[in-house]
């Protein structure tokens, strides 16, 4: 089980969490993982770098395995998703994976486009999928449904075709993208709580495949430091229902979050001073058969939570995975 770091753009300026990433990388995380989003999720996290120009320098100036989520159909076309990913596959050889997910209203609305429900998304997403796919494979793509492709064709591609994941939180969701996923992207949380749609991807087709779960959680030196980082930054984790996917500024979200507390939080975030409890929650995740897990430090103290997590924790996990072995 490979341990992770996700940089998160909307949190951090780019030049920022190229630093991140390097020290990552030193402190023996053995992979990294990248947001992609155009708006932030609250006004106080204040940033999104625009992940595909990162993913280029990010990737030259370490040795990490990355990956990223992008949500095609909307923001950006298909075969545009394909040439940017082809891209970064032929310069970094077997190091890139690309996780396609149905989207959020906060990123994809910009376009003016009438954003759909969950159902039609996840129709444009298959459309998209398949697409990429196709592009990848060296074809020209000429595809008339909910998204239009006209004798397109992606010329330099890596020789190995980048792994396409999906990305699900629900177990409805897994089954869908199992049909034509080479992995999942599964956000974390309580382990019989996440177990239903790991189950549910591997029985409609995922069997056999890579699972990558992104865990938010946040540590800080006190209990109270490490809740009101994550109250600050990440409260709309905790917002509930359909709003972390219709709502479309980042202000919306400041203000359907104001009311969160310490308890809701804890239920979206896994948060505590403590590096054995964090250890101990990542742990539970190879009971799941993960194959990777991204820590998503959702404070502003990336540094000293690289070093702490390196010093202590990542050493920890290793020695878990090499006795699995």
């Amino acid at each position: 089980m490979q341990i992770g770091y996700h940089a998160s753009h909307e949190q951090f300026s780019p030049s920022s969490l190229l630093q991140f990433a390097r020290m990552a990388q030193d402190a023996g995380f053995s992979c990294a993982k990248s947001s992609d989003h155009i708006h932030p999720w609250s006004e106080k996290q204040g940033q999104s770098g625009f992940a595909w120009s990162w993913l280029g320098a990010a990737m030259a100036v370490t040795d990490l395995p990355f990956g990223s989520i992008t949500a095609p159909g909307y923001r950006y076309h298909p075969a545009i998703v394909a040439q940017a990913a082809a891209t970064l596959g032929e310069m970094f050889p077997n190091r890139f994976w690309l996780a396609l997910g149905s989207g959020e209203a906060v990123n994809e609305s910009i376009t003016g486009q009438y954003w759909p429900d969950k159902p039609e998304r996840n129709a444009i997403l298959a459309e998209c999928a398949a697409v990429i796919r196709a592009l990848f494979a060296g074809e020209t793509v000429t595809h008339r449904g909910r998204i239009t492709v006209v004798e397109a064709k992606v010329y330099s591609r890596p020789a190995t075709p980048v792994p396409l994941f999906g990305a699900a939180i629900t177990p409805a969701s897994a089954r869908h993208v199992a049909q034509w996923a080479d992995g999942l992207l599964i956000t974390g949380g309580k382990v019989e709580e996440i177990r239903p749609s790991i189950e549910a991807f591997r029985e409609a087709g995922g069997e056999g495949k890579p699972v990558h779960i992104q865990h938010a959680m946040c540590w800080a030196q006190t209990e109270d430091e490490a809740f009101n980082e994550a109250l600050d930054q990440w409260a709309a984790n905790a917002a509930g229902g359909e709003v972390n996917w219709d709502l479309r500024r980042p202000r919306d979200f400041d203000q359907a979050t104001r009311f969160v507390r310490r308890e809701d939080i804890a239920e979206a975030v896994f948060i505590s001073h403590d590096l054995g409890r964090h250890r101990a929650a990542i742990e539970a995740y190879a009971e799941l058969g993960a194959t990777a897990v991204h820590l998503h430090q959702v404070g502003r103290n990336q540094a000293e939570f690289i070093d702490a997590f390196g010093t202590t924790v990542l050493p920890a996990l290793d020695r878990m995975t090499r006795q699995q072995r």
